[in-house]
């Protein structure tokens, strides 16, 4: 079976209920669980408690005020930084602030060790604060806890239907590439290249069938991380140090952007010359999983959703903005200065 059809067939198995070993097979997932045991040994525990990114972002900006809700696992809550302003929370708000030329308020639900299937309560959480977008960052504890991908896909698709549900725009970062991890060695690191590969694959079908629209992270363990492993990962070279944060939250701004239409008029358009265009989900879930950064967002075609391979999708590649200085976030709102003051 080829990669777009295993993908397809996992994410219909999540979908079905069904428990989807067939797609992977029992010899990989067998190895993944010895894998999984060896890696967390090496790895250790993550006990430490990352700062909290919830408050205010961009200090004298006017108003509507943006309200970003970040859900997931370590790499949403940001864990293995000191500081706040290095957490993945604080480099997104940060960035959206800068960007957009608004405030920004973010909550963060992320919890160090989590799992797809604590999305739903993290999902039931974010809606009572109303935001307008929501950042799901999921994937990799399932992975190194050997969760079938299957049962990882439907707790996905649940979590992202609620918060469509609720009108909340999301965007979802896949799971990343665990092949670069530098503590699980080689042949073991080629499995959880391949089971990741797939997941993030499965995440991104899943996701856009259910409203959404995902974001390849690819980069985060991949081919920039392993060029500089000791800069970009943190001490327990499993979590992205600071400088790895900011590199997710530089390829997550564009496609929160544009999720909240606040993209200029020039960037709606896929552009061919970017190996942009519209191809069939399954397709494109394939193509992004193997290419860091790629977005994948639902559209039409002719007027329609759907062709014969599948739900229609247009596949990008937003261009990264200049990157922003972080800020500590504010507890209450400030409001902008009135024509002719000074902000305070």
């Amino acid at each position: 079976m080829g990669a777009t059809g295993a993908a397809r067939k996992l994410a219909s198995a999540a979908a079905l209920g069904g428990g989807g070993l067939s797609v992977l097979g029992a010899g990989l997932y067998g190895v993944l669980v010895a894998e999984a045991k060896f890696a967390r040994r090496m790895i250790g525990n993550a006990d430490d408690v990352p700062p909290d990114a919830t408050g205010w972002y961009g200090r004298g900006r006017p108003g509507p005020a943006i309200r970003i809700a970040l859900l997931g696992d370590s790499s949403a809550a940001g864990y293995g930084v000191e500081r706040v302003e290095e957490t993945t929370g604080a480099q997104l708000a940060s960035g959206m602030a800068a960007q957009a030329g608004r405030r920004v308020h973010l909550r963060s639900f992320g919890k160090v060790g989590a799992q797809s299937s604590a999305l739903a309560e993290q999902a039931d959480a974010a809606i009572g604060t109303h935001p307008d977008l929501a950042v799901v960052l999921i994937g990799a504890n399932d992975v190194t806890h050997s969760v079938l991908p299957s049962a990882s896909v439907r707790h996905l698709a649940e979590g992202v239907r609620r918060l469509r549900e609720a009108d909340i725009a999301v965007v979802v970062g896949t799971c990343p590439d665990l092949g670069t991890i530098r503590p699980i060695p080689p042949p073991l690191k080629q499995v959880a290249r391949e089971w990741s590969r797939r997941l993030a694959a499965a995440q991104t079908i899943t996701v856009v069938e259910n409203g959404g629209r995902s974001v390849s992270l690819g980069d985060i363990l991949g081919p920039e991380f392993d060029a500089a492993p000791a800069v970009l990962f943190g001490p327990d070279r499993f979590h992205p140090s600071a400088d790895g944060y900011s590199q997710l939250a530089s390829v997550l701004i564009p496609s929160c952007l544009a999720a909240l239409d606040l993209l200029p008029d020039d960037e709606a358009r896929p552009e061919p010359l970017r190996r942009e265009g519209i191809l069939p989900v399954a397709a494109a879930a394939v193509r992004a999983a193997r290419t860091p950064g790629t977005e994948v967002d639902g559209t039409e075609v002719g007027g329609t959703q759907r062709g014969l391979r599948g739900r229609w999708v247009e596949l990008r590649h937003r261009r990264r903005r200049p990157s922003t200085k972080a800020e500590p976030p504010a507890e209450h709102e400030e409001t902008a200065a009135s024509p002719g003051e000074t902000a305070p």
